[in-house]
């Protein structure tokens, strides 16, 4: 029995760490690495209430150090995803029927571990797990992921607030509904908490969840699913299972029941998703939700009055944190030919400056790239600009798979506007800058525009306010997150809903209320207090 309107005000993003040495966050973390590397994981699929484990046990190795072992994850095939279907319609009338406090307290807690008890083993994970530094891991593990829990609770109770007006002798309420079947969460392995917050998200709204994360996230992705468990969320609200992609798809989107998918992942496959579900629209019970975020090629475009510091420091962090592999990374730049040179100076600098290893050097700013195919991939790119005359690197390019799969941070010039390199992701450490002439800017701006088919981010640098205004207005469409005088990276919860468009996504803005209205389903309730008792109107009387 409810006894009062329960209010989550507007939280504070949670504060970034330093580890600075010496700290006592530094310190535990340490010892938190060292305990994990120790352990030889064995990692369950979560199904209802058990932990399933197969006889296919995929090892799980720091992609810095190859030779290290983790632990082991247990993959499932198809008979395992309709167990997780199961597993969440059976639970599904009881959860959407829990109290929105008590939903709500169950995600507030979970923010509340990851802050405290197991903020060193959600970092610890994502650093041995992705090779993220302890800064990339610390803004991403850590505080991004407690900040969607917080944030959607109250972003959610605002929504539930909204009702329409009521007219003299009636009243009117709607009723915010979970979606009528399961939802099918895919998340990707750069971010963890993406792959926290497309499940976690859809729950809130009362909805029961498959998650399928990647597998070479499956080391934080079960941590998370741990502190979730701790933190009291039912068994069954959310399943996670470690399937190939085709599998998933092959029986979720045959599914009657299938009622929406909440994706993080590449474009391609986001594509054929839409594809499947168009097709199979007769075969569900109502038409589902598709919500992605998928591909980008990041620019950064440098007015002729920018300064040359701003424009090296946004694209030496906007490029190469975490190694590029951000959808909102830089991976493309256009420079003015006044400051051309004084940027690519420092450019070169910057990046024999950086240090690459391991994790656990804290001293290290850059680590690996995910795996051996995304390491043949960028390795790819880079001997092709090495050897084509419309191209020049500029810097870097040494990739080394021995110990890890290292590629250092590269900057290649592109000759021409529509260079490869500047029209293709890459999702890795490398960096295409056009020089274009200073006194174009507008025609710089329509290359921008045109080169890639994303929309996701993109920066202009510039200290001139009209070439400001120009480029936000004429790049309208070009990116979903803009920024002006700063790295195209580094979104916010409830600062900078984060989402883009064209060949990017649904541009359903994770962070903000935008993404949870699409986990709702509207009811409207109409109570008339003095029905009437004839259907006659007045106006039918002649006289």
């Amino acid at each position: 029995m409810n006894l009062g309107y329960f209010n989550y005000p507007l939280p504070v993003n949670e504060p970034v760490l330093s580890y600075t040495p010496a700290s006592p966050e530094k310190i535990r973390l340490k010892e938190v690495l060292a305990e994990l590397k120790r352990t030889e994981a064995d990692i369950p699929m979560y199904i209802g209430g058990r932990e399933v484990r197969t006889n296919k046990k995929m090892a799980i190795h720091p992609p810095h150090e190859i030779n290290h072992t983790l632990g082991y994850f247990h993959a499932g095939e198809e008979k395992h995803v309709y167990q997780a279907i199961e597993a969440a319609l059976a639970v599904k009338e009881r959860w959407s029927e829990m109290s929105w406090e008590n939903r709500a307290n169950i995600f507030l807690r979970a923010a509340d571990l990851i802050a405290t008890k197991y903020r060193p083993y959600i970092n610890g994970t994502t650093m041995l797990g992705q090779s993220k530094n302890v800064y990339q891991a610390e803004i991403d593990a850590a505080c991004e992921l407690i900040d969607f829990l917080r944030f959607n609770v109250h972003f959610l109770s605002e929504i539930y607030k909204q009702q329409p007006v009521s007219g003299s002798g009636m009243h009117n309420r709607m009723e915010y509904r979970p979606l009528e079947g399961f939802v099918l969460a895919v998340t990707p392995f750069n971010f963890t908490a993406i792959g926290g917050n497309l499940p976690t998200s859809a729950a809130m709204c009362g909805n029961v969840v498959v998650w399928k994360c990647a597998n070479t996230q499956v080391y934080s992705a079960q941590m998370f699913m741990r502190i979730l468990k701790e933190a009291g969320l039912p068994d069954g609200v959310i399943n996670l299972i470690y399937v190939d992609g085709p599998t998933i798809g092959k029986v979720c989107f045959q599914h009657p029941d299938f009622a929406g998918v909440h994706f993080t992942g590449s474009t391609g496959v986001f594509n054929h998703m839409w594809e499947t579900i168009g097709k199979n629209t007769g075969i569900y019970k109502t038409y589902p939700r598709i919500v992605g975020e998928t591909g980008g090629k990041d620019f950064v475009i440098a007015h002729k009055s920018a300064h040359p510091d701003v424009v090296v420091a946004a694209l030496l962090r906007g490029a190469f944190e975490y190694q590029g592999q951000k959808c909102s990374a830089a991976s493309r730049a256009y420079i003015p030919s006044n400051i051309a040179e004084e940027v690519k100076k420092k450019l070169i600098a910057g990046v024999k400056s950086m240090k690459m290893g391991t994790v656990e050097d804290f001293s290290n700013f850059i680590n690996a790239v995910i795996d051996e195919k995304s390491f043949l991939k960028i390795k790819g790119y880079i001997d092709n600009a090495r050897k084509d005359p419309k191209a020049e690197i500029w810097v870097g390019g040494r990739c080394d798979k021995r110990d890890g799969y290292f590629i250092q941070p590269t900057v290649i010039e592109a000759k021409s506007a529509k260079y490869v390199t500047m029209c293709e992701e890459l999702f890795g450490p490398v960096l295409t800058v056009y020089v274009y002439p200073a006194s174009s800017f507008e025609k710089a701006l329509d290359l921008v525009d045109s080169t890639s088919p994303y929309a996701l981010t993109g920066a202009v640098i510039a200290q001139d306010r009209e070439a400001v205004e120009l480029a936000t207005r004429r790049l309208k469409n070009a990116a979903g997150n803009f920024y002006i005088n700063d790295k195209p990276t580094g979104a916010v919860v409830g600062q900078q809903p984060f989402g883009g468009a064209r060949a990017s996504g649904t541009n359903d803005k994770a962070g903000s209320m935008l993404n949870l209205y699409r986990w709702l389903s509207a009811r409207t309730i109409k109570e008339t207090f003095n029905p009437p008792t004839d259907y006659r109107y007045p106006f039918l009387a002649e006289e």
